[in-house]
C-alpha cells in the first residue's frame, strides 16, 4: 500500500506535536509567528476553504501574493485538505495571468491587494470555473477579505491523509522562452529536497535563520524561505517588498539570517553598492548559496575578498525543485556548479544519448526523486523532457576527474563560431574579471556575411561610462585571457539586462533586441576573423 504523507502535516505540525510549538517559524516586518501560531492559521485557511468555500481536493488555488505569513497560510492550509496551492510570479503581464487562469481552472484566487488591478475587471465573470477570490491586505468589490475569512474558521483541522505520491502543488516555469508551463510536485518531493540539499549540503538546524532574496514563487526561494527552515524547526525571513542591494543589506543587518540565498545578477550588484564611511555587516551569514544562472568564478573572488563569505554555487530547477548539484562549505570551486548532491544522479550525454567522456561537454541529465511528475496540460512536453527515472535539463556541462561539474551554456544558448562551438558563460566569466564591468550578457550575432560572432551587452561599474575606447579595451582584455574567435565583435553598453524575476539573464531578449532594433550601432565594429 503506497505511503500517506501530508506535506503540511510534515513541514507544520509535527513541530507543534514534537514540543516546538513556541519556536519562531517566520519573521516579516515586525510580525513574530511561532510554529503554533502558523499551525493555527494553516488549519483556519484550510478549513475556511473546505468547510465555508467548499474546495475539494485535488482542486487549483492560486495564490497571487507578495512574500509574507498570509502565502505561507494559503499553501499549507491548501495542501492539508489535498487541495493544489499555484503560487504565481507577481512581476507577470495580465496576458500571463490570464493564460493561467485558463490552463490551471482554479476555484480559488488569492491575491494580494496591491496585484489585483493586473487581473483585469472582474475575473469572477471571466472564468466561469473561478468561484471565490481572497484579497490579502485589502477590500474588493467581488471578494472575500482574508482576515475576517481566517477569523470566523476553526483552527483545529484534521490533515487529509494523501499518498505521498498524490499531487501536492503545481509551480509555474518562468516563460522565458514561451508560455509558462506547471510543474506537476508531489507531497513528498519538498521533503526530498529538504533532506538532501538543506541537511546534506547545508547543514540546516533549529537555529538557523534563512533569507532568500528570490521570492516564495519561485522554486529557489520556496524552499530557501519555507519548507528548508521548516523542515527543521528553523526560522524564515520574510520581506513583501523590493530587494536592492541597500534594502537587503538593511535586512541582513536587522534579522542576522545565518543561511542567505540570491542569484549572480544580485551578488555583483551587493559589490556595486557601497554606503560612504561604512561597509554593510553581513557577519552572521554562515553560508551563502547562488542559483539561477552560473556564478563568475571574478564575483565568487570579489565576494569572498570583501566581505569574507564563501558563496555555494549551484543548479537546480524547478521541475526537479531545488538544487541537485552544488559546491560544499569549505571545498567550493570557483566557476564551478559543484558536485553531485547526495540522493541524485547525473549523466552527461551526446546527441544520440551516449555517455560523453570525462572532460567532454554533454547535455546533463539528472535523476532524483523529486523530479516532477509532469507538466500539465503538456503532454508531448512531458515526453520529450522527461526520459523514464531521467530529465533533460537542457543545460550543457562538463564534469572533470574531481567530480565538479563545469556550466557551458543553455544548449539552445551555444554559439558556434567558425565550426566551433562557443560558451557564452566563458566570455561572460572573462568580462566580469575586468573591473569596468558590472553585468554583461553574451549572444550570437550575424557579421555582414551572415556569419554568427559573439556580442557583448555590457553594464559599467559605478562611475564608469561606456566608450569606444572601453569597448576596445575589453576586446583586447578577452582577445589576451582566450582564443581569438571567442572574442566579441561587438561590444553595447546597456543601463541594464533583461532579466527574470529570478535574476537570470534573458539571452533571448538580447537577441531580440539586436535583430529588431536596426539603429542601435556596434560600439565596436570589427568583423575581421
Amino acid at each position: 500500500m503506497t505511503e500517506t504523507f501530508n506535506a503540511a502535516a510534515f513541514f507544520v505540525d509535527r513541530h507543534v506535536d514534537e514540543g516546538r510549538g513556541d519556536s519562531i517559524a517566520i519573521e516579516c516586518g515586525d510580525e513574530r509567528v511561532s510554529y503554533r501560531g502558523l499551525q493555527a492559521a494553516v488549519n483556519r485557511f484550510g478549513s475556511a476553504l473546505r468547510d465555508e468555500l467548499g474546495v475539494r481536493p485535488e482542486e487549483r488555488v492560486l495564490l497571487l501574493t507578495l512574500d509574507g505569513p498570509e502565502m505561507i497560510y494559503a499553501f499549507f492550509g491548501a495542501i492539508k485538505i489535498g487541495a493544489v496551492p499555484v503560487p504565481l510570479n507577481t512581476l507577470w503581464t495580465a496576458s500571463d495571468y490570464d493564460y493561467v487562469l485558463g490552463d490551471a481552472r482554479p476555484r480559488v484566487l488569492v491575491v494580494s491587494a496591491a496585484l489585483l488591478p493586473r487581473l483585469g475587471a472582474s475575473p469572477l465573470a471571466a472564468y466561469p470555473w473561478l468561484r471565490h477570490i481572497i484579497v490579502v491586505g485589502g477590500e474588493a468589490a467581488d471578494g472575500i477579505v482574508l482576515a475576517a475569512l481566517l477569523a470566523r474558521a476553526s483552527p483545529v483541522l484534521a490533515a487529509e491523509p494523501t499518498s505521498r505520491d498524490a499531487v501536492a502543488f503545481w509551480l509555474y516555469s518562468s516563460g522565458s522562452t514561451g508560455r509558462p508551463k506547471a510543474c506537476v510536485h508531489l507531497q513528498h518531493d519538498m521533503r526530498v529536497c529538504a533532506e538532501t540539499y538543506a541537511q546534506g549540503i547545508l547543514r540546516i538546524g533549529p537555529r538557523d535563520r534563512c533569507f532568500s532574496v528570490a521570492k516564495l514563487f519561485f522554486a529557489y526561494g520556496l524552499g530557501n524561505a519555507m519548507y528548508f527552515p521548516f523542515s527543521v524547526g528553523a526560522t524564515a525571513i520574510l520581506w513583501p517588498g523590493a530587494v536592492t542591494p541597500a534594502m537587503v543589506c538593511g535586512l541582513v543587518e536587522r534579522y542576522r539570517p545565518t543561511l542567505f540565498f540570491s542569484v549572480p545578477t544580485h551578488y555583483a550588484m551587493l559589490l556595486a553598492h557601497r554606503e560612504e564611511g561604512r561597509e554593510p555587516d553581513l557577519s552572521s551569514i554562515r553560508c551563502a548559496v547562488s542559483a539561477g544562472e552560473s556564478l563568475p568564478p571574478a564575483i565568487f573572488e570579489r565576494f569572498r575578498s570583501r566581505f569574507g563569505i564563501e558563496i555555494l554555487d549551484g543548479i537546480g530547477s524547478t521541475e526537479v525543485l531545488h538544487i541537485f548539484i552544488s559546491n560544499r562549505p569549505g571545498r567550493a570551486k570557483a566557476g564551478s556548479s559543484g558536485e553531485i548532491v547526495p540522493g541524485y544522479e547525473a549523466r552527461l550525454v551526446d546527441e544520440s544519448g551516449a555517455a560523453v567522456p570525462t572532460g567532454a561537454t554533454g547535455s546533463l541529465m539528472i535523476r532524483g526523486d523529486s523530479t516532477c511528475a509532469c507538466y500539465w496540460n503538456q503532454h508531448e512536453q512531458t515526453k520529450d523532457t522527461i526520459v523514464g527515472h531521467w530529465i533533460r535539463t537542457g543545460d550543457q556541462y562538463y564534469v572533470n576527474e574531481q567530480g565538479f561539474y563545469f556550466f557551458v551554456g543553455r544548449s539552445d544558448d551555444m554559439l558556434k563560431v567558425g565550426g566551433i562551438w562557443v560558451s557564452p558563460i566563458e566570455l561572460e566569466s572573462v568580462l566580469f574579471e575586468h573591473q569596468a564591468v558590472q553585468a554583461c550578457g553574451v549572444v550570437g550575432k550575424p557579421d555582414a556575411d551572415g556569419l554568427v560572432k559573439p556580442a557583448a551587452f555590457v553594464v559599467t561599474a559605478a562611475g564608469v561610462r561606456g566608450s569606444a575606447e572601453l569597448a576596445a579595451e575589453l576586446q583586447q582584455f578577452v582577445r589576451e585571457r582566450l582564443a581569438e574567435y571567442k572574442r566579441p565583435r561587438w561590444v553595447e553598453f546597456v543601463d541594464a539586462l533583461p532579466t527574470t524575476a529570478t535574476g537570470k539573464v534573458q539571452r533571448f531578449k538580447l537577441r531580440q533586441m539586436q535583430v529588431s532594433s536596426p539603429d542601435v550601432t556596434d560600439t565596436v565594429d570589427d568583423t575581421s576573423r
